[in-house]
């Protein structure tokens, strides 16, 4: 029978031996992988198998001794195993061999093989080497009836009296049954995981479909947003150049009309300078004193004629492009022409506790920037700069902290850690604001209440009679101390201890240090 090829060289498979992967190599293709023959090198403990390279171990004896691949000797187009020519069209059931017709013939005309039963084959499939004997390596004259048990592995009689004599062994058609079995087992388990990994790829091909179809559905949602997000912007974008080309055309004509009103100003005063310096000049004394009135009459009109001295039209035309436009088809879009430029002297400070603060108590005020025409800009960004400083203690300066609330108004906030007097400058793009520099008292802390915020000795005491209170009020029944009709503070809420009517005061009482009047001057907290 004609050999099949090898997979590495697509040459003849000669010899072919079993690798551990299940891949078979021919013998020229194993020296190839050898290391053996090289001098000073040691023998290699495994290969990478050419087919699937996979890194294979070997057995001790190296390539030399992997499993011969008879499966792989067998595979191929059928022919005669006598001749090697004609193809094979029987097999002798005794002997194993395939024979064509003609050493089918010599096959029963010799004496020895005569009796040997020959039967047709009835396809390809029969010129397997199922049936056919394998002889021993070591011994060929020998056939490999035997299988040792304990070596794992086919051998001939010669070999079990040799070297197998103690070894336990069985005829290979008895250990192929046990061996078998146990072979079909771990087909059958391998076929059922390879069924799972089937299924685990096939779901990887699922999902690596899904995740194509899915990408290709948020591309577009990607560029139909991009598109309506360019023609969002685009559109925005025409908006503002119209804007501002509104904008230069608005501060041009206002221009020219202030240009048309002062030329029409400055020719009435020429033709009042020329006609009154042609009279003083030229003129006679009657003539100035006839005319006089008249001349003086219009030189003081056009005298008391109100301009400014600059334009009255400026070029503060900025872009902030952070600043929010509100939505262009859906979409949040930014950007702004601005015309309004901040005027320091018009920016405003309020504040309830503008001018006075107390020590470590955090306070502050709020700045109102406008612009020229004392509108509120509705806008930050502006330089906002504030000092605090102690008008004795020049090194003693606060630090403060501005925040910008992004509608033309910042907070400013600070903590003035000693007493006194501080000047606070408040500066906006380097120039004072309105009322800056301004001065700010700073009061110690504030001194405890010793008492109770009330407004009845009799209920905030639990109706005690002696229970007193520094507003000085009484009840009628003996009681000392405060009702809520009493005179003073009627109704009103109070400090028991020293009267005061703001609950964020200093204490003003002065107690005395016996206990015994001290607990008459408090009020007991329910």
């Amino acid at each position: 029978m004609a050999a099949s090829s090898c997979p590495a060289c697509a040459e003849p498979c000669v010899e072919p031996r079993l690798l551990p992967c299940l891949h078979s190599l021919c013998a020229p293709c194993l020296r190839r992988l050898d290391t053996l023959g090289e001098p000073g090198r040691a023998a290699a403990l495994s290969v990478l198998c050419p087919l699937c390279d996979a890194a294979v171990a070997l057995p001790p004896g190296g390539l030399g001794q992997l499993t011969p691949d008879y499966t792989a000797s067998g595979r191929g187009a059928a022919g005669c195993d006598l001749c090697a020519d004609g193809a094979a069209a029987r097999r002798c059931r005794t002997c194993g061999e395939n024979l064509c017709l003609f050493c089918c013939q010599a096959h029963r005309r010799q004496k020895k093989t005569a009796s040997h039963v020959v039967t047709e084959l009835e396809s390809t499939g029969d010129c397997s080497q199922a049936g056919k004997p394998f002889f021993c390596p070591s011994h060929p004259a020998e056939e490999l009836r035997l299988f040792c048990e304990q070596c794992d592995q086919p051998v001939c009689r010669v070999c079990v009296v040799e070297g197998h004599r103690q070894h336990s062994y069985d005829f290979t058609s008895n250990a192929v049954h046990r061996h078998g079995d146990s072979l079909r087992e771990l087909l059958r388990s391998t076929q059922q995981r390879m069924r799972t990994l089937e299924d685990v790829l096939g779901q990887i091909d699922d999902v690596g479909s899904a995740i194509r179809v899915r990408a290709e559905a948020v591309a577009t949602e990607i560029c139909l947003f991009a598109r309506g997000y360019v023609k969002a912007i685009e559109e925005h974008r025409d908006q503002l150049l119209k804007q501002l080309e509104d904008l230069k055309v608005q501060k041009e004509n206002l221009l020219h009309l202030r240009k048309a009103q002062l030329q029409q100003l400055l020719m009435d005063m020429r033709t009042g300078v020329e006609f009154t310096e042609r009279l003083l000049t030229s003129g006679s004394d009657l003539e100035i004193l006839v005319t006089k009135g008249v001349v003086s009459s219009r030189l003081a009109k056009l005298n008391s004629a109100a301009y400014t001295t600059h334009p009255g039209v400026d070029d503060s035309i900025q872009f902030s492009p952070q600043e929010r436009a509100g939505q262009c088809h859906g979409y949040e879009v930014f950007g702004a022409v601005v015309c309004k430029a901040v005027d320091p002297a018009k920016c405003t400070l309020h504040g309830e506790d503008l001018r006075s603060a107390r020590q470590n108590e955090l306070t502050g005020f709020t700045l109102l920037c406008n612009d020229t025409a004392g509108e509120r800009m509705g806008r930050g960004g502006e330089s906002v700069t504030v000092t605090i400083t102690h008008k004795d203690k020049k090194n003693c300066a606060v630090k403060s902290t501005v925040c910008d609330n992004g509608d033309g108004t910042y907070n400013v906030s600070y903590s003035p850690e000693e007493p006194g007097l501080y000047a606070v400058c408040v500066y906006v793009k380097g120039q004072h604001v309105q009322g800056s520099p301004f001065a700010v008292t700073v009061k110690s802390k504030f001194r405890k209440h010793q008492g109770v915020f009330h407004c009845c000795t009799f209920c905030s005491s639990g109706g005690q009679k002696a229970a007193r209170c520094a507003c000085g009020g009484t009840m009628p029944g003996g009681y000392q101390g405060c009702g809520h009709g009493h005179k003073g503070h009627p109704g009103c809420p109070h400090w028991s201890c020293c009267g005061q009517v703001k609950m964020s005061s200093d204490c003003l009482s002065r107690l005395p240090s016996d206990s015994s009047q001290r607990s008459l001057l408090r009020t007991v907290a329910l």
